[in-house]
């Protein structure tokens, strides 16, 4: 078998470690990022797939295989942004056959919706209240909601803050807020 001349060789070579070393971001190149804000944020997710998973991902495989949805992208967005001092909300809106979970940045005045995610800011203007932000994330699906939550998650669990349901004034809140 004829050997390759060893200027081929050294050129597969860098290549195949530059693929390697450009597959993916880390957590912690995400949350490394200087002055990152919620456009920067939502940068690295353009080329993500849409993978649905029953469970929430941890943060290391959502990265590593660059697929996952919306809560997927919400919960890691709001544990970085927090930690770099933004104020963000997880918001699940309840539609016909869907649940679609955001991230409301009050700093910003809008929402990262992982199904935007390639658009120019990755943000959707939007005011605060839960009912506004249902309205516009059920108006980009052209279906109407039916209830919309407020929640956190940390260590693996959702705690219920605030829900609001279509049609009654009254916003419902859990005992612990």
């Amino acid at each position: 078998m004829p050997l390759l001349p060893s200027s081929l060789i050294r050129i597969l070579v860098c290549s195949c470690l530059f693929a390697i070393s450009t597959r993916g971001v880390t957590l912690e190149q995400i949350d490394g990022s200087p002055n990152l804000t919620p456009e920067h944020f939502a940068s690295f997710f353009r080329s993500f797939a849409f993978r649905f998973h029953a469970e929430i991902q941890s943060s290391e495989t959502f990265l590593a295989t660059e697929s996952g949805d919306c809560d997927d992208y919400a919960i890691l967005a709001s544990n970085v942004l927090h930690h770099h001092g933004y104020s963000p909300r997880l918001i699940a809106i309840r539609m016909p056959q869907i649940v679609h979970v955001v991230c409301y940045i009050p700093e910003t005045n809008s929402y990262l919706d992982y199904n935007l995610r390639a658009r120019s800011t990755g943000l959707v203007e939007c005011r605060p209240e839960i009912a506004e932000i249902a309205r516009s994330v059920a108006r980009s699906y052209g279906a109407k909601w039916s209830s919309a939550s407020e929640f956190t998650f940390q260590d693996g669990a959702k705690r219920l803050v605030e829900t609001v349901v279509e049609g009654r004034q009254k916003q419902l809140a859990s005992n612990g807020h």
